[in-house]
């Protein structure tokens, strides 16, 4: 077991904001300074965990009630939370998620319209205690990410959610930044709209000021 403590630390934002980018690179500083992690993701991070992502994901005829897709993000969370992060936790290492329950609070709170209250009580029953000791929002304008969302995947055939409209991530943008307002200790909003050099360096700079890297 390392005698490094192990760390839960999030990575959240729109669609095109550059997470999977920033949440590799920081990888990469990890590994360099010989921090023992592991790189996840939600929903996901285990096999059924990703089987669940795919029935919330996929576009089908049948319409997915924003109640249902609720509930599948939580059990997808339930395994997540029980099968890896809270053994890498235990075990010292640290854990970089890309997505965690604050985009629950985005997308189907802020975005789907979904009670605030509701999620909190899934959110108490399915993680007790558990709260990311930091999360990264990274911030760009909808009109920017969604720019590049579509630059990134043309060709491919988009999710459920790269469907939605422009109001929709509108809302999910203005809640995420709702949330970084009431818990500015636990969430560092970044321009994501800087180069990705600028953005890794900014990552960087929050996790040197916490004495967690140096």
């Amino acid at each position: 077991m390392t005698e490094q403590a192990g760390r839960f630390l999030t990575f959240e934002g729109i669609e095109g904001v550059g997470k999977s980018t920033q949440v590799a690179a920081l990888s990469t500083t990890l590994a360099a300074r010989g921090i023992d992690h592991v790189v996840t993701r939600e929903p996901g991070g285990t096999p059924l965990a990703e089987a669940i992502r795919g029935l919330v994901l996929k576009d089908r005829e049948e319409p997915m009630p924003p109640m249902a897709e609720l509930l599948l993000m939580f059990a997808a969370r339930a395994v997540h939370l029980n099968n890896h992060i809270e053994p890498h936790l235990r075990a010292g290492r640290w854990v970089l998620c890309d997505r965690f329950t604050d985009a629950t609070y985005a997308y189907q709170g802020f975005g789907r319209g979904l009670s605030l209250a509701r999620i909190r009580d899934l959110e108490t029953m399915v993680q007790g205690t558990r709260r990311p000791d930091l999360t990264l929002l990274l911030d760009v304008p909808v009109e920017v990410g969604l720019m590049r969302s579509r630059q990134r995947d043309a060709g491919m055939t988009a999710d459920r959610f790269e469907r939605e409209r422009q109001e929709f991530f509108e809302r999910v943008r203005a809640g995420y930044l709702s949330r970084a307002g009431t818990e500015p200790e636990r969430m560092a909003v970044i321009d994501a709209a800087a180069s990705i050099e600028a953005v890794t360096a900014r990552v960087t700079a929050v996790l040197e000021a916490r004495s967690w890297i140096s």
